[in-house]
């Protein structure tokens, strides 16, 4: 396993991050057993995976509670980051909602806090002074942020202790390469990456976008007529399924399964801090294995990209995935 510095901290993190939201069940996720979840914690640590990543969110706090159990007695062995939703930073509630998230993960520090969206009703100097004294308390040791475009991370940034940005990134969604990516590369800030196989389509699972299922077929890769799809545009399924192809052809040759060619390109980006991969169990993690130690070639990289160009060119710059109202500002 190989380690970073997050931002500009001594905190070294995995480059591989356990994703905890599965954790969480519910409507998202359907029925999860927390056996499970705790054993996947266990499995993340002894795979010398040390980043967990949570949210306040993730099931009104159940996410965060499962991880906190899957600690318990390794908390030592853990970097934990979890989130603040958007209505909570409003400066008079935001070292309660940091003390329930410190509460339901059964530790008293926070070793990465970050702001989960922009919320653009409030100063962002009151929320970074509201989340600056939580550092100072010694209830967090680093701030970051996720979701935020250029213009706000320039501001956060502005403020001095901003050490990461937390955004989508892989072969099929290359949005943040146009601005953001070279921004967090030129401040020193980490890009922790989710979706990093794009919601499963660079495991090879689907051969094209009628196998997706609806609830994963509505981002901006697909048609705007797909079930629950709520941009406007016509996407780029058929050059997504080309490059799908040609990224299997590659891992074929390489003998190695596409999902990790796939993380092994993204591990490799400029900037990129960790990457978050979601697991449900010890198996689902085993899964990931392969592509821990996995490095590919400059030649075999640059002939990722290559195939994956189109479909960056179609998407754009803007980075959000789902709307084409971009609220990563």
């Amino acid at each position: 396993m190989q380690f970073k510095k997050l931002g500009n901290t001594d905190i070294e993190v995995s480059t591989f991050a356990l994703g905890c939201w599965p954790f969480a069940g519910g409507d998202v996720w359907g029925e999860q057993d927390d056996g499970d979840s705790i054993a996947a914690v266990h499995a993340a640590l002894d795979a010398g995976i040390n980043f967990f990543d949570t949210a306040e969110g993730y099931g009104a706090g159940k996410s965060e509670q499962v991880l906190g159990e899957g600690l318990v007695g390794r908390r030592q062995e853990a970097i934990i980051a979890t989130k603040i939703s958007p209505p909570h930073l409003d400066p008079k509630v935001v070292e309660e909602t940091c003390d329930r998230s410190l509460k339901n993960l059964g530790t008293d520090y926070i070793d990465l806090y970050q702001i989960h969206w922009p919320n653009h009703d409030i100063p962002l100097d009151d929320q970074w002074e509201a989340l600056s004294r939580l550092v100072e308390k010694g209830k967090v040791r680093a701030l970051g942020v996720c979701n935020f475009g250029i213009e706000d991370l320039s501001a956060a940034l502005g403020t001095g202790e901003c050490q990461s940005d937390q955004l989508p990134y892989s072969l099929a969604w290359r949005a943040i390469e146009h601005e953001i990516q070279p921004l967090c590369v030129e401040s020193n800030t980490g890009i922790i990456c989710y979706s990093p196989l794009a919601q499963g389509v660079l495991t090879g699972r689907y051969k094209n976008a009628d196998e997706v299922p609806e609830g994963l077929a509505r981002s901006r890769h697909y048609s705007k007529d797909r079930p629950q799809s709520s941009h406007g545009e016509d996407g780029c399924e058929e050059e997504l399924f080309e490059a799908v192809e040609k990224i299997r052809y590659v891992a074929d040759q390489m003998e190695q399964p596409m999902a990790s060619v796939a993380l092994a390109w993204a591990r490799s980006r400029p900037g990129v801090l960790s990457l978050l991969i979601g697991a449900r169990s010890p198996e689902e993690l085993s899964w990931n294995v392969p592509a821990i130690d996995l490095k590919l070639t400059p030649d075999v990289s640059a002939e990722l990209s290559t195939v994956t160009e189109q479909v960056k060119e179609i998407i754009g710059s803007n980075p959000d995935m789902w709307n084409s109202d971009n609220r990563m500002r």
